[in-house]
């Protein structure tokens, strides 16, 4: 099989890796890749956004399937053209698409189907002065976001009103995530323990793969700005079986249903972000593919060909049982250039990754290769991410941060408490769902 991944992130890292471990691929090309994709397949510096010469290529090339990593040429309707071109390819329709890209959509085909989520109203930009005043008579507190994609960074945690005014002000006022930002979702703060959840499916059958923990917040303890994510592990222990059989039942089994009945099957990874609530689980978002980091840290967690899971559910005849769960764990920390989320400088040299490291994938993110160097790139430069074949996170966490300590590049930032959560769990056998809504 030749194959095709589109993107150039540390998920498409991930994703070229287990990919390139199939038995069942003969070529790999990677549209565009990154410094590290170069050691699993062949770059091609195509632009995720050239829709044509997408295409063009894959005709070319007798591409057997695509993958398609990030959000943006999902919504942006890339499945469809490869569909319409004969082309196989996992990762939903544009109208499928739309369950990550319009958030409004998502929370109001959860409140038709009874699908568990936080209580919410919506605001257009031409409502602003009805937002505040809403605001004004809510209790604190509240979640405000963006309507459309924006990087993971369209999400505030509101403690009091002045808070939560200045969210609206930067979608409304400020346009700080252009139209983005048009429509806002303001919706209840839900208490418990977050889970990321991805189910692969062919529109109707799918599979659950294992659950992970993911932190979006820039410091430890999850201060400062949300940023696309700082690190992540799985398995989590806030997930358990009773959890796993509502998150099927109640969660995916009707929003497919749901999606199938409104004329826009998905087929894809539909990535499930959820509250664990003393309720059960509740959905905080719906994505339309493989969440960064979440990833990083799934993948090493499955035995099977995934390459036969990923096509089978393209073809629409999922084979359920191409992938297991190995029993492991794994840890990713990324890191971050200095002051990101918000304004940092690219071009240093990054240090250490001749260094052998046992158990751990060096994933690249925003990297690039300049006379003969790897420099930073990016806000977020590198996935250090650890696996051990039992279910152990404290050794898991231990590995990745070794690693960490022999990697350095100028401005270098990363969170110290990545599985810090689960570990307190597992140490002192006492689950907290006290955890924040990220």
């Amino acid at each position: 099989m030749r194959a095709a991944l589109i993107g150039s992130g540390g998920r498409e890292h991930a994703l070229a890796t287990k990919i390139a471990e199939c038995r069942m691929i003969e070529k790999l090309f990677i549209l565009p890749g990154n410094p590290g994709t170069k050691k699993n397949g062949v770059n091609v510096q195509i632009n995720p956004d050239d829709q044509n010469a997408i295409i063009g290529f894959c005709l070319e090339q007798k591409i057997d399937l695509v993958v398609i990593g990030p959000e943006k040429p999902l919504i942006d309707g890339l499945a469809d053209k490869l569909h319409n071109n004969g082309i196989k390819v996992f990762g939903p329709s544009q109208q499928a698409a739309r369950i990550e890209g319009e958030k409004s959509f998502a929370k109001q085909l959860m409140k038709e189907y009874k699908i568990p989520t936080a209580e919410f109203i919506l605001f257009s930009k031409n409502n602003y002065d009805e937002a505040i005043t809403y605001l004004q008579s809510i209790k604190y507190p509240v979640v405000v976001k963006a309507d459309g994609i924006a990087a993971g960074k369209g999400v505030t945690i509101a403690e009091t009103l002045a808070d939560a005014q200045e969210a609206v002000d930067d979608c409304f006022i400020n346009s700080s995530f252009g139209s983005a930002g048009d429509k806002i979702v303001i919706e209840e703060f839900m208490k418990g323990q977050e889970a990321s959840i991805f189910a692969i499916t062919d529109g109707t059958d799918f599979v659950l793969l294992p659950a992970a923990q993911d932190y979006k917040r820039i410091f430890d303890g999850d201060k400062g700005k949300n940023t696309g994510g700082m690190g992540a592990y799985a398995p989590t222990p806030f997930v358990n079986e009773n959890d796993l059989k509502k998150i099927a039942d109640e969660i995916v089994e009707p929003v497919l249903k749901a999606m199938k009945e409104k004329g826009m099957p998905f087929v894809g990874c539909l990535y499930c972000g959820l509250m664990i609530t003393n309720d059960g689980p509740k959905v905080v978002e719906f994505n339309c593919r493989f969440g960064d980091p979440e990833t990083q840290v799934v993948l090493p967690l499955l035995d099977g060909d995934f390459c036969e899971l990923l096509y089978s559910a393209a073809c629409g005849m999922l084979k359920k049982d191409s992938v297991k769960y190995n029993g492991g764990a794994s840890v990713c920390v990324v890191l971050a250039s200095g002051g990101y989320p918000d304004k940092f400088k690219k071009g240093f040299v990054i240090n250490g990754l001749k260094n052998v490291f046992q158990n751990v994938n060096v994933y690249h993110a925003g990297t690039k290769e300049a006379d003969g160097e790897i420099i930073t790139n990016g806000g977020r430069v590198l996935n250090i991410t650890s696996f051990t074949e039992k279910n152990d996170l404290i050794e898991a966490k231990r590995t990745a941060y070794e690693a960490i300590s022999k990697i350095n590049f100028t401005g270098i930032h990363y969170r110290k408490d990545i599985a810090d959560k689960a570990i307190i769990v597992i140490e002192h056998d006492d689950a907290d769902l006290t955890d924040q809504h990220g």
